[in-house]
């Protein structure tokens, strides 16, 4: 499914693609148009401008692929009006599309990159998204929304960590480049702190160890880049030292091969 944007009147509601659309004060600066994508297949949002409406793409449990890299469920991207952009989702994932004549206080200035959605943020948004909301509980929910985002590697830590933040500053790194072959050794050292606390904190920020985190986000990123690129690019933009080992990652992830995506790309093409 391709993204597409909606003119800003007439009924909001999902439609046959599997995307509602919801609108309150369109026309107005304090307005806001949210297009959610529920689980109907990989979405594309394609090489786009919008001249006169901010943008942020935001996933609640996937990955989307950029040109600059991912973002997780952690963070959105964030695109100023008239900047060029490009945007993949893997399949079976919700995705909001939030479009804005406004720019939130903490992202004046910033044209293009992922930035951090806090709970409070997430929570309003998924409240927009549904049908049959009062419009006055919607612009409430949207002040709510543009409040709860922020830039700053320290804002992303004090908006998410319940732990010491060692995990989620880890987390965020990667989630730029999955394929940053830093140790988890060299990570503690770099925070000043010992392999077993960053350890620990990643069982409490995420249920899980460093190493199988760090997998499933380099298999999530590959599974949204393979239909668009042949097996070895995506192996080693995610951090493969060879396709073969990629393909067994992926296959034991997914219980299928990455050539099922797309299959004229085989390993050795």
């Amino acid at each position: 499914m391709r993204g597409h944007l909606v003119p800003t009147t007439g009924q909001f509601a999902p439609d046959p693609a599997g995307c509602g659309e919801y609108g309150y004060g369109l026309g107005t600066t304090g307005g806001i148009l949210v297009l959610a994508y529920r689980g109907s297949g990989r979405v594309d949002f394609e090489e786009s401008r919008e001249d006169f409406l901010h943008q942020l793409y935001w996933s609640p449990d996937g990955v989307l692929a950029t040109a600059g890299g991912f973002v997780t469920r952690r963070e959105g991207l964030w695109v100023r009006r008239a900047v060029t952009h490009e945007v993949t989702a893997l399949g079976g994932q919700t995705v909001y599309r939030v479009c804005l004549r406004e720019s939130p206080p903490a992202l004046v200035g910033l044209r293009f990159g992922a930035v951090s959605v806090a709970p409070a943020a997430a929570e309003a948004l998924e409240s927009i998204a549904r049908p049959g909301v009062d419009p006055t509980e919607a612009l409430a929910a949207r002040a709510s929304f543009m409040a709860g985002l922020a830039v700053t590697a320290d804002e992303f830590v004090g908006h998410h960590a319940t732990g010491a933040g060692f995990a989620m500053r880890i987390a965020r790194a990667l989630t730029r480049d999955p394929a940053d072959p830093t140790s988890l050794d060299e990570w503690a050292s770099r925070l000043h702190t010992s392999v077993k606390t960053v350890q620990r904190d990643f069982a409490r920020e995420f249920g899980t160890s460093y190493t199988r985190w760090r997998t499933q986000l380099r298999l999530r990123a590959a599974h949204a880049l393979l239909q668009a690129h042949p097996v070895h690019q995506v192996a080693r933009k995610v951090g493969y030292a060879t396709p073969s080992s990629f393909v067994a990652a992926f296959t034991k992830e997914f219980g299928h091969t990455p050539g099922r995506l797309h299959p004229r790309w085989s390993v050795d093409t």
